[in-house]
Formats: C-alpha cells, sequence, structure tokens
C-alpha cells in the first residue's frame, strides 16, 4: 500500500508547464492596466486578478522547490523531456509577469516596497530565462534527439523569456536615478529584444515547416500553436515600452525615432499574429471536432493572446487611432473569456481528475 498523502502525490506530480497558469493570470492583469480606455472599476478588478496570480506564483514555487527535493529522480526525467523541457521557460516568464503586475498595480498593496519587489523579480526572472535560453535549446542540440516533425510551439517557451524581460526592464527604466542608468538599462533590454527576437523567429519557421510536411500532429499538443502569437505580441509591447521610457532617456529627437520604429516593427508584426491568429483558430476549431483532451497546454490560449493585446495597447497609446484602441478591448474581452474557460477547466481537473492535468506525450 502506498504511503504517499493527497498533497504529496500532487507534489510528485508537479510539473513545469504549471507555472503557465501563472503567466496567463497574470496577463489578464497587467493587459487591463495597459488598456488605453480603462475604467477604474476595471483596474480594482485587475489588481486581484494580480493578487491571485502572485499567490499562485509562491505556491508553485515553494511546490516545486519540495518536488526537486523529494523527487529528484522525477525532476531530471523532466529535464531531459522532448516536452517538459522546454516548459521550464515558463518559470521565469510567470516570475516576470507577476513583477510588472507589481509595478502596474500593486502600489495600493505593496506601498514602498513596491519597486524593490518588482526589481527583484525584474533581476531573478532574467537571469533564470537567460539560462533557460542558454541551456534547453542546448539540450535541444545534444540529447533530446528532437527532430523536424516533432517541432511544436512549446520550442518557443525557453526563448521567449527575454522579451518579457525587456518588457519588464522597460517599465523599470523611469525608476533609475541617473541618465546614464536608465540608458544602460535601455542598452541592456534592447540586446534582450533581440536575442529572443532572432531566436523566435528561427523557431516561427521550423512549427512552419512541421506543418506542411507532417501536420498538426496529436490532438493535445494543438492549443500549443497559440504560443506562436506569445514572441509576436510581446516584442510589439517591448518596442511600445522601450519607445515610452526613451522620453526623459534619451533625446527628444532620439526618442521620437524610437516611437517611430516602434510603430514600423509593431504594425506588419501583429499583421502577421492575426494571420497566425486565424491559422492557430481554424486548427483548433478542427482538432476540437475531433476530440482535444483537456491539459494545462490550454494555457496556451491566454497568455499569447494577452501579449498581443499589451501590443495592440502599446501601439495605440503611441499612434492614438481609435481602431487600435478597439481593437485592445476587443482582444482583452476574447483573454477574459478565454482565461475563465480555462482557469475553470483546470480548477475542475485539480479538484475532481488530477491525473487529467498531466498531458499524455506518449501518443
Amino acid at each position: 500500500m502506498s504511503t504517499r498523502t493527497p498533497h504529496s502525490l500532487t507534489v510528485s506530480l508537479l510539473t513545469p508547464n504549471w507555472f503557465a497558469t501563472v503567466m496567463g493570470t497574470g496577463i489578464v492583469a497587467t493587459a487591463a492596466a495597459t488598456l488605453p480606455q480603462g475604467a477604474p472599476w476595471l483596474r480594482d478588478a485587475a489588481r486581484g486578478v494580480w493578487v491571485l496570480a502572485a499567490t499562485l506564483l509562491v505556491l508553485l514555487l515553494a511546490g516545486f522547490l519540495r518536488h526537486h527535493r523529494r523527487y529528484p529522480q522525477t525532476a531530471r526525467g523532466h529535464h531531459r523531456h522532448p516536452v517538459f523541457a522546454h516548459f521550464y521557460g515558463a518559470l521565469p516568464m510567470a516570475i516576470l509577469t507577476v513583477g510588472s503586475g507589481a509595478l502596474l498595480l500593486g502600489t495600493p498593496i505593496l506601498g514602498a516596497a513596491t519597486i524593490p519587489i518588482a526589481w527583484t523579480c525584474w533581476t531573478l526572472g532574467t537571469v533564470l530565462g537567460l539560462v533557460c535560453a542558454v541551456a534547453i535549446p542546448m539540450l535541444s542540440f545534444t540529447t533530446l534527439g528532437l527532430r523536424g516533425r516533432d517541432a511544436f510551439g512549446g520550442w518557443l517557451m525557453p526563448v521567449v523569456p527575454p522579451m518579457v524581460s525587456a518588457t519588464g526592464g522597460a517599465l523599470l527604466i523611469p525608476t533609475l536615478g541617473t541618465p546614464e542608468q536608465r540608458t544602460t538599462l535601455m542598452v541592456v533590454c534592447g540586446a534582450l529584444f533581440g536575442m529572443s527576437l532572432i531566436a523566435s523567429l528561427m523557431i516561427i519557421g521550423f512549427i512552419w515547416m512541421r506543418l506542411i510536411r507532417h501536420g498538426v500532429g496529436a490532438a493535445a499538443a494543438a492549443p500549443t500553436y497559440w504560443i506562436v502569437l506569445g514572441p509576436l505580441g510581446q516584442s510589439v509591447t517591448a518596442a511600445c515600452a522601450l519607445a515610452t521610457a526613451a522620453h526623459g532617456t534619451l533625446s527628444p529627437a532620439h526618442a521620437e525615432i524610437a516611437g517611430l520604429l516602434a510603430i514600423a516593427y509593431g504594425v506588419p508584426v501583429l499583421g502577421f499574429a492575426l494571420l497566425w491568429a486565424l491559422i492557430a483558430t481554424i486548427i483548433t476549431v478542427r482538432t476540437l471536432r475531433i476530440g482535444m483532451p483537456f491539459s494545462l497546454t490550454w494555457w496556451s490560449f491566454t497568455f499569447p493572446v494577452g501579449t498581443c493585446v499589451t501590443g495592440l495597447s502599446g501601439l495605440a497609446a503611441h499612434t492614438g487611432l481609435a481602431l487600435l484602441s478597439a481593437l485592445a478591448v476587443g482582444g482583452y474581452l476574447i483573454l477574459t473569456a478565454l482565461w475563465i474557460l480555462v482557469a475553470a477547466r483546470t480548477l475542475w481537473g485539480t479538484l475532481i481528475v488530477k491525473n487529467l492535468l498531466v498531458p499524455d506525450t506518449t501518443r
């Protein structure tokens, strides 16, 4: 007879993709805070959602550490698993999302601790994100034995964290005291932007080729194609955030150029994001018709869509176009509906059928 308690059983099944629940919840809060037209009640509601995301992060970090301490062999198996290994990128992105939320929404709750907490989350998330961006691709190159037909949206997870860091760092630039410090952080954020963008573009090419040559693949993996929207929307968000931070950091002429570059970059990239969203929607609908089992991959419907909302909000702020504002609000309504659906299914699965939340990767 097994002597494990229900709690220890839950911890033993903890996989890195659980941190996607924090990402998906946190982006609902931060996207609300950046909407071009936000009512006070919406900001209060977003603050409550951010508290939920922060609480989830603390609980999952505690469980994650306990999992590695009590079940080291299982944890090592996750490190070298051809699917789970990529989702370690969710850990730094969860930390970064909560940190940005603290800066945008947390002041009434955290007070003077807001900026130190935001900096701590950004520093920790950035370091872990850089580790993921190097270590997991190296595992893919050497020991995971991946082939072209194995490409899926999860391959993007390890390389997107630096882009999330670029956005969070841009929000922190005004908190620095001297022009040199602000300019230095802007340069660092620009480098983080580039390393994530170029790696993401290469992987998106692999995913496109996989769809051409091998089709959609397993039904359980279909939601992960939405992850492609993540680096696209997040890069537009980062470009707009850096352009905003340029005012007061760079000269007026250079700040104006940064704003123009953000618009010139953001509009076509979000155009491609729209194309991909339509493709992902068709894939999802077709897969639902034949049966798409629920798993944590459904959280791929939340964070990537949320980054497109924040990207639209950033472009709306820089252009003043009513069309972009309307698209941001409409996107946020879709994001909220998706989050409610996925969160409810996750809660139901956790309470009723725990094993449902462990994806079957053997098919």
